[in-house]
């Protein structure tokens, strides 16, 4: 019996680890924390045979493991990663795996921003179609646990992470996407040429028949298409394009075969900001080709109002609106943020350190809406440094305060205004995660 090893039990190793047992595998679990630190979270491997081994070094429990599926929270050059191949097991991600098992058309989004709100809405738009669709990968939802249920006229749709990319190998979307590149998570990849050379593994084993859909519009993604074995269609928001979607005369236009389908008015588009049309853009050439009719495409769009987390509008309390924008995790992020606001507005910044660079944000911060900016957490200061020299003063740092920081931008704000949140990092040194962030701004505000 193949002896498999998952490594971190957060709700991708746990739905591994189901999906494992159920295939008849001898599954050992194992991460730092025991059984009652992890509580409820172990819940679906209830009634399912596995090796219980929480809380134990997992250097230890290597001998005799045919395959080690790891988190995506840990480095695939990890030293016990590295043991692991030396001994002979295969490391694989949760992405992976799932993959293995799963049937039906499987498209899969990447890039550093947008993936969460393109990864939704095509969703949207193959469930439309009539389709039996799931939408998983670091969207929040693991693939393993849909993998089993997917058949082979089901349609995944799946977000996929730089962390979730460095260890697949044999995964290959029929349709994949990248949105975009800029800094991101360079505590991990070091360098952004190794960065894309990682995001370019969602189209590594395509070949002929396969669709890879890329920005034109970014000169990083642009260049990809020369390293691609199979079709690529590009979206642009500035441009016309041979094969693929772009603007022209106000309206979204599908180019193919020599032709061109008109899909929908970009005024009867429902998601706001330039950065969500070109979401969109990505999304009907993605949609299109994999066969969905322009009409199904364009009843989704008049509707699909965006996703939690993302400029979502909270509140409007005496006449301040306040914006969730939490999953603004990367200085490009939020300057699309900043680029949506329309009225004047308190920006609050800072979380945990992620080796970014913050002038390209702090000099578009100083010729934007923005008024004021309250800082906060680990990178807060380093953020006002930044902003000082860009030019713009009018900020204030509050620690790790998050009541506190809210209650500031509160103050600062006027009517007409808005407040939001956008921290152009990552959220650990205070929260779970951007989620949690974003709930607990969404309860504050909703106290004040």
């Amino acid at each position: 019996m193949e002896r498999v090893l998952v490594w971190g039990m957060a709700k991708s190793g746990v739905a591994a680890a189901c999906l494992l047992a159920k295939k008849g595998k001898h599954v050992i679990i194992n991460d730092l924390k025991t059984a009652q630190q992890l509580g409820e979270g172990l819940e679906p491997l209830r009634g399912l045979p596995f090796e219980n081994r929480l809380g134990e070094n997992v250097e230890d429990l290597l001998q005799g493991v045919d395959t080690l599926v790891i988190s995506p929270g840990i480095p695939a050059d990890h030293p016990a990663a590295e043991k692991a191949r030396a001994m002979g097991a295969e490391v694989i991600s949760e992405i992976e795996l799932a993959y293995r098992f799963s049937q039906g058309l499987l498209v899969g989004v990447t890039g550093t921003n947008g993936k969460t709100t393109t990864t939704t809405l095509l969703g949207e738009i193959f469930r439309s179609w009539g389709k039996k669709t799931f939408v998983v990968g670091n969207i929040g939802e693991p693939y393993a646990a849909h993998a089993l249920e997917t058949d082979k006229d089901s349609v995944t749709v799946c977000e996929l992470s730089s962390f979730q990319l460095e260890t697949v190998s044999s995964f290959k979307p029929d349709i994949s996407l990248i949105l975009n590149l800029t800094e991101d998570h360079l505590n991990r990849h070091k360098t952004m040429e190794n960065y894309a050379r990682i995001k370019e593994r969602v189209f590594m084993n395509q070949r002929a028949g396969d669709v890879l859909v890329l920005n034109y519009d970014d000169p990083v993604t642009k260049a990809m298409a020369g390293r691609a074995k199979c079709r690529v269609l590009f979206f642009s928001r500035k441009e016309s394009v041979k094969e693929g979607s772009y603007i022209k005369d106000g309206n979204v236009v599908f180019a193919h075969a020599g032709g061109e389908e008109q899909v929908i008015s970009t005024q009867q588009i429902l998601l706001p900001g330039a950065h969500n049309l070109e979401n969109v853009l990505a999304a009907v050439s993605a949609a299109m080709a994999g066969g969905v009719p322009a009409e199904n495409v364009r009843e989704v769009l008049r509707r699909f109002a965006g996703v939690e987390h993302r400029i979502e509008t909270v509140a409007e309390l005496e006449g301040i609106r306040y914006i969730n924008d939490s999953k603004g995790t990367n200085p490009d992020s939020t300057i699309k943020a900043v680029e949506a606001m329309t009225r004047p507005t308190v920006l609050l910044l800072g979380g945990s350190e992620k080796n970014s660079d913050y002038s390209q944000m702090c000099r578009v911060i100083k010729n934007s809406p923005v008024k004021y900016a309250v800082l906060l957490g680990d990178t807060g200061e380093k953020i006002g440094q930044a902003l000082s020299q860009a030019g713009f003063d009018e900020y204030e740092y509050v620690g790790h305060d998050f009541e506190r920081a809210i209650q500031t931008a509160k103050n600062h704000a006027e009517q007409g205004w808005n407040v939001l949140l956008s921290p152009a990092c990552a959220s650990f040194d205070m929260f779970r995660d951007f989620e949690h962030r974003g709930e607990e701004f969404k309860r504050i505000v909703r106290t004040l």
